[in-house]
């Protein structure tokens, strides 16, 4: 018999850390693509020790890394918790913005920006309610090498987020939101140089290339190579590299990216003492190389392969730290992803398999057109992006037009524009309760706030993007299908197919931890 997890408590007290990973753009099936290649102690331990969600989605659009880091720790969607994508075109500023710049604070420990927070994120998320049900006792504490990927997951009330904001010395630093100065232990992190340490090695792979039975050849012609490099092929020389690939950046686009945000993990519990309080600490670490990888070579690629057998061997390592450092039950950990990508196009057609691009000069020409022709103005349309039109109101109001007259006809139009699957407009998203599966996924995703007037769902498999590399953002499995792990105190041993959705994570661990769900909460408990 199926039993909830409300069902679940732990037998004494609470774990000491829980320990939140996500792993940029790590799609289901990379745990059984390579499983055969993993070893017993990174995802084989999480998935036979552990619980596994194997039929876990996203359940709005856009799959995106903004979207999907907040979507894991508050437990809602884009329409509730306003983090609609990494950037949108504000309508009241009329520019685009980025979803944790926040002028109002000053970087910490690098002289190249840093003004960020969580301002724009409207809910609490589960870190902040664990900071609220302790009486902001405990630490809190969010790690990546993207900003974003650090500053969502921990919040408002967070102790520290810190990521990599300079690419000339590939230091973390922070925001004067958590802040002023460095903590000595960060700052003697980073005096130990590791960024120059891997960046003066090769990338090659970690067993023979030859067994890399699992990833297309090396030498293909759907992956971007390195600015200066001829082919994208093994092995890269990282230190001649690094010249014309933004210097310390060319590491993120490698597994070395992951090894230097697993050394900060573990200095940042060593120091910071986690998991060594009588109440429960909060590591959020978002892995963001993986992201960067699928980008430039693809899914399919032999550097995806190495960089998750790399990925399993060092969690393996992580793992046994926590074990020693804290003890075998006394942390809580679960591992997911912010979304999944697709294929390359390019090489689905190479197979036959539909897929495609949308090429938006000429997206934007073609409704542009439409605009003069039909209403006599090219300046209906104030800004295209994120698949959304944003109508200009003082153009409407100048000539009189209704805006959802106009954006029906624009929708009109654009259905029968070339790889487009789906056209809707923010009245009928206002209006209507969608059962079908897409279509919920935008109605879930749309801000009637935030969100344009007319929102646009390419064909499966089609893309805004170079024929080279991948990317995501869609509604659709290859985007949505996504691990969902947990491990540790107070975690059931088993599996489930059953249909679960990314938002369930954080009242699922609400529940474990006996805390309230956050404040915009739209998720469920999941059933062990």
């Amino acid at each position: 018999m199926m039993s909830t997890w409300s069902q679940v408590r732990f037998e004494q007290e609470k774990p000491k850390l829980v320990v939140g990973i996500v792993v940029d753009q790590m799609r289901y099936d990379y745990l059984t693509k390579f499983y055969n290649k993993y070893g017993e102690d990174g995802f084989k331990r999480l998935i036979h020790q552990g619980f596994n969600c194997e039929n876990a989605h996203f359940n709005y659009i856009p799959t995106y890394t903004a979207v999907g880091h907040a979507s894991v720790y508050t437990g809602t969607t884009p329409s509730v918790h306003g983090i609609i994508s990494n950037d949108w075109y504000d309508k009241e500023l009329k520019k685009s913005i980025y979803c944790v710049d926040d002028s109002n604070y000053s970087g910490v420990g690098t002289q190249t920006g840093g003004n960020k927070s969580p301002a724009r994120l409207l809910t609490t998320t589960v870190t902040d309610e664990l900071h609220l049900a302790q009486n902001n006792r405990g630490k809190v504490i969010g790690i990546s090498i993207k900003d974003r990927s650090a500053i969502l997951p921990v919040g408002h009330t967070a102790n520290a987020a810190y990521w990599i904001e300079s690419k000339n010395d590939g230091k973390f630093s922070t925001s004067s939101f958590y802040m002023e100065t460095l903590p000595g232990w960060v700052v003697d992190f980073n005096n130990r140089k590791l960024p120059e340490k891997y960046i003066s090695q090769k990338w090659e792979t970690l067993y023979p290339i030859t067994t890399y039975t699992e990833s297309i050849a090396d030498d293909n012609e759907y992956e971007q190579s390195f600015a200066g490099q001829e082919k994208a092929v093994f092995p890269y020389d990282l230190k001649a590299l690094s010249a014309q690939n933004g210097g310390y950046d060319v590491l993120k686009s490698t597994p070395f990216g992951n090894t230097l945000l697993f050394e900060f993990a573990k200095s940042a519990v060593h120091h910071e003492k986690l998991g060594k309080g009588e109440i429960t600490d909060f590591l959020a670490i978002s892995f963001s190389s993986p992201d960067y990888i699928g980008h430039q070579f693809g899914v399919d690629s032999k550097e995806i392969e190495d960089t998750y057998l790399r990925l399993d061997k060092e969690l393996g390592e992580f793992l046994f730290f926590l074990d020693k450092t804290l003890g075998k039950n006394n942390y809580t950990l679960f591992l997911t992803a912010d979304h999944a990508a697709v294929q390359v196009p390019a090489y689905l057609n190479s197979l036959k398999i539909p897929a495609g691009y949308i090429d938006m000069k000429d997206f934007n020409s073609h409704i542009q057109n439409f605009c003069q022709s039909r209403y006599g103005s090219a300046n209906l349309i104030e800004n295209v992006s994120n698949s959304q039109i944003f109508l200009n109101r003082d153009e409407l109001k100048r000539l009189k037009l209704d805006r959802n007259t106009v954006s029906e006809e624009l929708a009109e139009l654009i259905i029968d524009y070339k790889n487009v699957f789906k056209v809707v407009t923010a009245k009928t998203l206002q209006s209507t309760s969608f059962s079908d599966r897409i279509l919920k996924y935008l109605q879930n995703g749309y801000n009637q706030k935030l969100s344009g007037d007319v929102m646009i769902i390419p064909n499966p498999a089609t893309i805004v993007y170079s024929k080279k590399g991948s990317t995501h953002g869609s509604g659709f499995s290859y985007d949505t299908h996504v691990p969902i792990l947990f491990y540790g105190r107070g975690i059931q041993t088993g599996s489930s197919n059953s249909p679960v959705s990314i938002t369930d994570i954080a009242p699922t661990l609400s529940n474990l931890l006996e805390i309230s769900f956050p404040n915009g909460n739209t998720g469920n408990v999941i059933e062990a």
